[in-house]
């Protein structure tokens, strides 16, 4: 297989989809509740952080997992730095647009919901269809 020629899987085929999958699931109900409790401002506030950690997630998902196979390992460590670099650029991005364009506006629900939905990257592994053996 060559490099230029990549061996891809459908989107949602990659090991990286379910992960994705309960990102969204997590945003979309905290956004919710958020709605439920505390109003429409804190609501649509808590969808925005969330779509600001997820939508990120996705692009790098789709940028580092272009490429697979032993021939491919430098287009798939470039595409890992790309990814990351992208990730993080439009991270801020995302951020500055929310805050200056969006108002009124709850930081608060912002920072929170972006957080927690974060904090199902540290949970990925057990979200994950293929196990990495320690040698």
């Amino acid at each position: 297989m060559d490099v230029r020629t990549p061996n891809r899987l459908p989107f949602h085929r990659l090991a990286v989809f379910p992960v994705l999958l309960v990102q969204l699931l997590v945003l979309l109900l905290l956004a919710l509740v958020l709605w439920q409790w505390q109003g429409a401002v804190a609501g649509y506030s808590g969808l925005c952080g969330g779509l600001i950690a997820w939508l990120p997630n996705v692009y790098f998902a789709h940028k580092a997992f272009r490429f697979s196979g032993a021939r491919a390992a430098q287009a798939i460590v470039r595409s890992f730095y790309a990814g990351e670099a992208g990730k993080l650029v439009l991270t801020a991005v995302l951020f500055a647009l929310t805050f200056a364009g969006v108002k009124p506006l709850e930081p608060l629900a912002v920072f929170g919901v972006f957080f927690l939905t974060q904090l199902v990257n540290w949970f990925s592994p057990l979200l994950m269809k293929t196990r990495l053996l320690r040698p």
